[in-house]
């Protein structure tokens, strides 16, 4: 048996694209139970594409059941699991959980005990709780976007998937509280996770900071509004730095090792809110101190000088990088299709009870007949349940 520290949780993952996948891989990654409930057709989420480095990334530890919830012996094989199960996560839209009959008040009747998350793009009530919810739309409509970029060009969005993976963690955070709610005796419970409000509780003090000065912060790049200096710098070799010097020492030490000790006590940049107001001029002599050699020299001589530096790393260079090798940061798995797939590793570290990597991403419906034989149903009935439609068997 595993001594994982979530073994003893069961966890039905009704979710598809990202955020919920996100979420419920966290559980996975702790040793939680995980069937992937799926249609026969299989999760269209990805644009059909099963297997790879992202369908693996996200379904990791987890085993794939096929189901039709919408044939009464599909839905009878999925109350038999919530039955014994603690954890049900879900992303359908409210009319469809309530046609299918696997709203949270039908399975809290089966088990009092089930937390039922849900994840939307902009929650369960509201004016917007039937607009479709993608992670794009959240992007832009929680401000993120407006603050990225440079002030003479169009807003930026995010190259990945932030919103639905920012949620997701949340929906892992909040899945463990309301555990530990049942574990201390009360009842399951709903959670509602939209992917917008995860996305602003991320942005900061953005509506204080609005209420305060009653303006709106110009994009300002890689630079920041509130502390310099603090940019990415391009090397004499055509790689990039970045650095935030943002407390008063290290902005005066990255001065002195630049040989501009001047700068300390012109009141231009004395301080960090006159350099903030002067980014430009306090960046000028950094970047030409690092466009005049290249990114191994600069480094170690920031290095030695114990200035918050780093590379700005292609993937390429990050998969070299010593620490992230000696600390396996990535890790290579082997992989049915591509003989091997590297991918993040579990986080956080826990020194007594670390999460582990157990099982790659699962064929559609290649536990199916193992999950039905748990509940209880002998070859034939498995066999009849494929030939009604009710199951695929992997």
């Amino acid at each position: 048996m595993s001594t994982l520290p979530l073994a003893r949780f069961k966890v039905l993952d009704l979710t598809r694209v990202r955020a919920g996948p996100t979420c419920v891989r966290q559980l996975a990654d702790w040793g939680a139970e995980v069937i992937k409930i799926e249609a026969p057709e299989g999760d269209a989420g990805l644009g059909g594409a099963r297997h790879g480095p992202d369908f693996w990334n996200l379904h990791r530890n987890k085993r794939s059941l096929t189901l039709d919830l919408k044939a009464a012996e599909g839905r009878e094989i999925f109350y038999k699991l919530v039955a014994a199960s603690d954890v049900v996560v879900e992303n359908y839209r409210p009319d469809v959980k309530d046609r299918l009959k696997i709203d949270y008040a039908t399975l809290a009747e089966i088990n009092p005990r089930i937390v039922y998350a849900s994840i939307s793009g902009f929650g369960q009530d509201g004016p917007y709780r039937e607009r479709p919810g993608f992670g794009t739309l959240v992007e832009g409509m929680s401000g993120f976007a407006a603050m990225n970029g440079f002030g003479d060009r169009e807003p930026v969005l995010p190259p990945l998937a932030l919103a639905d993976m920012v949620a997701g963690l949340y929906g892992a955070f909040a899945v463990m509280i309301a555990r530990r709610e049942v574990e201390a005796g009360r009842p399951g419970q709903v959670i509602d996770l939209p992917l917008l409000d995860p996305m602003v509780s991320i942005l900061g003090p953005q509506a204080a900071m609005f209420q305060v000065s009653g303006e709106i912060p110009p994009r300002t790049g890689s630079r920041s509004n509130t502390t310099s200096p603090r940019n990415v710098f391009r090397t004499r070799d055509g790689r990039y730095i970045a650095i935030s010097a943002s407390i008063q020492a290290m902005a005066e030490r990255l001065l002195r090792t630049i040989g501009r000790e001047d700068m300390i006590s012109d009141p231009r940049f004395a301080h960090n809110t006159a350099r903030v107001a002067n980014a430009a001029e306090c960046e000028a002599p950094i970047a030409a101190f690092i466009a005049a050699r290249d990114s191994a020299e600069v480094l170690a001589i920031f290095e030695k000088a114990e200035i918050t530096a780093a590379p700005v790393y292609d993937i390429d260079q990050l998969i070299d990088d010593p620490h992230v090798a000696e600390r396996e940061i990535l890790v290579e798995l082997p992989d049915a299709d591509l003989g091997h797939v590297a991918m993040h590793a579990v986080v956080p570290r826990l020194a007594a009870t670390p999460g582990a990597i157990r099982s790659p991403a699962p064929g559609l419906g290649e536990h199916t007949a193992e999950v039905l034989r748990m509940l209880g149903r002998d070859e034939a009935a498995i066999t009849a349940l494929a030939a009604s439609g009710a199951v695929k068997l992997g």
